[in-house]
């Protein structure tokens, strides 16, 4: 990225190179950050906000932002660290990173300079452990991040189609550290730092480690039971890595007890075993306090990628100007990694150190006014938490507003107006927007956070996502039905025209999630066309690890009940679901016809104003069809550099067709 004049030296930002770490005055680092992402020193990135922890509490800390990682040079780069290395493959998991959910490669990053694809490698976790391995024998390696966290026990693979071992395993990393990681990084720094061994931080909250297969788990007990529950000190048996890549149901049970299991307060310890060698899994870290979430947030962050970028990154450029208020969950949707990863306790700054960011942001030569976000995973879950922490305690609700709002949930929006009014009010704001989603059942019950949210915080349209218009898919998702949607269109609307303003929601929704047939994506066109919703794009289900969806999708069976599960697996099956999502476009026109048609619904083929489609193909239809059929006589290397394909063209004996002739013929 160009240098602005306001843009500040490389000398404010964490050194990235040996120059900058000898400029500084260092003979050598503590700790050496290999992330999959380009280097954002802003706090949405979690390089740079556990890099600032550290830095906080005295280590030394360098980032190697997406070294190449062909051999192990570049991870000697910045010399041997003297505690430890810290591997991540990014902000995402570098699979879902680089592939649809079609399984193609994506023509972007961005998390990369200029949005580049290729400067990071699949299994990004894996691949760095092993080079940093490579570079400094008996350094520990210490693997973060969404990757490793979903990735922490046995798990599905959407794009090896098969289940894979736990990352301890295929990494060789000495811990997982999972979760959001300060508490543990920071613990980790200083524990090592005393002259302890990384094997001596098995007693950790928020780690997993894989035993040897000599070594007795009753040598390392889990010692840590403050504020937790009656029971924290069992540990429970998963069935093993070998069972559930064989055994639907064993894996049902094996997330089932996962999810049950998330709670700080009352996880248990988890184990399981991987041939002769065991994975254990501690209870997760205790979720920060408002005081710790505001020092966290207030570190000297310069907002900004690092100077050494001569082009723009993308997640950067729609990042830099949001404010995170919170993180966590508790809406415990079966397709979301957010409580896997965040948790389901919402933890959430002050306003005051909000505002606080608010005012540098409003201070900074480059800024223009406009605050992109204010929010979190869930805007509008700030500062809600259960009413009765003896009872949060022990609670093992996967769902805190499925299939109702427990009644006690605190669900009080005026701390989120408040935040609103004070951020708006900051001298040099011109405005401050609510970009991230919101829990519409939530916001339904609150005129005033409506009105609000409508008259100052909506530049003209508001993303909201209802998900699905079937009872029994949004049950299965642990989403609210349609009627909760239509409550708050409702209610969004009159606050709009009461605020004098023209505006609309946009809806996503969501195909091929497990329990979605054609029957139900008809009913959800159904549920489009009543309501004069158009998707311009439609969000395929990607089966995440250790999402409860994902076990739906693997198995056939919801690990909640034990249920069976219908699901999509074909691409073509998929190909109809988004057809029907999007029945409106003339060149879907085919594809909806025979899948209404197939489904006895051909009274939605006509020209009544209630029909999908017309009863005749339009022209786009016939145009489309024709070129699809001119591109099958073509052939066409994919995108991800396999060989090509021998594809069969009028007239052309190809080479396969000939070779089986000729064994046919016995040749």
């Amino acid at each position: 990225m160009s240098r602005s004049p306001c843009s500040p030296s490389a000398d404010a930002f964490l050194p990235t190179t040996i120059e900058e770490v000898q400029a500084r005055g260092w003979e050598e680092v503590d700790i050496v950050f290999v992330s999959g992402d380009a280097y954002i020193d802003h706090p949405s990135f979690a390089a740079a906000l556990l890099g600032r922890v550290l830095e906080k509490h005295g280590f030394r800390v360098a980032i190697l932002a997406q070294p190449p990682w062909q051999d192990a040079e570049a991870f000697r780069a910045l010399g041997r660290p003297r505690l430890f290395f810290a591997v991540s493959a990014g902000n995402m998991d570098s699979m879902i990173n680089h592939y649809t959910a079609n399984r193609k490669r994506r023509n972007d990053d961005a998390y990369s300079p200029g949005g580049k694809i290729g400067l990071r490698p699949d299994r990004a976790t894996n691949v760095y452990a092993q080079r940093c391995r490579e570079a400094f024998s008996g350094v520990p390696v210490i693997a973060g991040g969404v990757e490793a966290s979903l990735r922490r026990i046995a798990h599905y693979d959407y794009w090896s189609d098969s289940v894979r071992p736990s990352i301890l395993q295929t990494s060789k990393a000495d811990l997982v550290a999972f979760g959001m990681g300060e508490q543990v990084i920071v613990e980790i720094a200083r524990r090592l730092d005393a002259g302890e061994s990384v094997r001596d931080l098995r007693d950790m909250r928020g780690v997993a480690y894989m035993l040897g297969a000599r070594e007795d788990l009753a040598e390392h007990a889990f010692h840590d039971g403050v504020g937790m529950a009656p029971g924290w000190d069992r540990t429970l048996e998963l069935p093993s890595f070998e069972r559930v890549r064989e055994d639907g149901p064993a894996f049902a049970e094996m997330t089932r007890v996962l999810h049950d299991e998330t709670s700080p307060t009352n996880g248990r310890r988890l184990t399981q075993a991987h041939g002769d060698r065991r994975i254990v899994i501690n209870p997760p870290s205790l979720p920060l306090d408002e005081g710790a979430m505001d020092a966290i947030y207030d570190l000297p962050y310069t907002r900004r990628a690092h100077p050494g970028y001569a082009e723009p990154i993308p997640a950067h450029q729609m990042i830099k100007d949001s404010v995170t208020i919170m993180r966590g969950c508790f809406g415990g949707c079966t397709f979301c990694s957010i409580t896997m990863h965040q948790g389901r306790i919402i933890q959430s700054r002050s306003k005051e150190s909000i505002v606080r960011e608010v005012h540098a942001m409003a201070a900074d030569p480059g800024f223009k006014g406009h605050i992109s976000d204010i929010g979190g995973p869930t805007a509008n879950m700030y500062q809600m938490r259960c009413t009765r922490p003896e009872v949060e305690k022990v609670c093992r609700r996967l769902s805190c507003v499925h299939p109702t709002i427990c009644k006690l949930l605190g669900t009080d929006h005026a701390p989120t107006v408040e935040l609103m009014r004070a951020a708006r009010s900051v001298p040099g704001v011109k405005s401050v927007k609510v970009a991230s989603g919101i829990r519409m059942d939530l916001a339904a019950h609150s005129q005033d956070y409506l009105d609000e949210l409508a008259a100052h915080h909506v530049g003209g349209h508001l993303k909201v996502a209802p998900e699905h218009a079937s009872p029994r898919v949004l049950g299965l998702m642990k989403k609210p039905e349609t009627s909760s949607f239509d409550a708050f269109a409702e209610r969004f609307a009159e606050a709009s025209k009461k605020a004098g303003k023209e505006q609309y929601l946009v809806p996503y929704f969501i195909a091929s999630h497990p329990g979605s047939g054609v029957d139900e994506m008809i009913e959800l066109a159904v549920f489009l066309k009543q309501r004069g919703y158009r998707p311009r794009q439609v969000q395929d289900f990607i089966p995440a690890p250790m999402d409860v969806a994902t076990c739906m999708y693997w198995t056939g069976i919801d690990p909640l009940t034990m249920k069976p599960v219908d699901t999509v697996r074909k691409l073509k099956d998929r190909v109809v679901q988004r057809a029907l999502m999007q029945f409106f476009k003339p060149e879907n026109w085919f594809v909806v016809r025979k899948a209404l048609i197939e489904a006895g619904r051909s009274d939605l083929i006509g020209d009544g104003k209630d029909c999908l489609i017309p009863s005749r193909a339009p022209k786009e239809a016939l145009e489309a069809r024709r070129r699809e059929a001119g591109d099958a006589t073509y052939v066409h290397a994919d995108d991800a550099g396999t060989a090509r394909t021998v594809g069969y063209r009028p007239g052309r004996r190809g080479a396969s067709r000939a070779k089986g002739r000729k064994g046919k013929r016995g040749g």
